[in-house]
């Protein structure tokens, strides 16, 4: 009888420290996980804010451009 509660005793250790382990290696899994998120997520605001700049600076040149045809068209009819 000392015998089997001795093995229990053993097994139910045994079970613990897996327990342990495993939840020790999930925790480790959702801080990588959360990471690799945060990463994703400012690579995917560098990318929108890369776009927006790239949609600005071709706006300024064509206002640019419309400005200086419509000076052109200005002075000459000034002329």
């Amino acid at each position: 009888m000392r015998f089997l509660v001795n093995e229990e005793t053993q097994n139910h250790c045994k079970n613990h420290n897996e327990l342990q382990f495993t939840m020790s290696n999930l925790s480790n899994n959702i801080q990588n996980i959360e990471a690799s998120r945060s990463s994703v997520e400012n690579a995917d605001f560098a990318s929108k804010a890369t776009a927006k700049s790239q949609i600005l600076e071709q706006s300024v040149t064509v206002i640019l451009f419309q400005s200086s045809s419509l000076l052109q068209n200005i002075l000459g009819f000034s002329r």
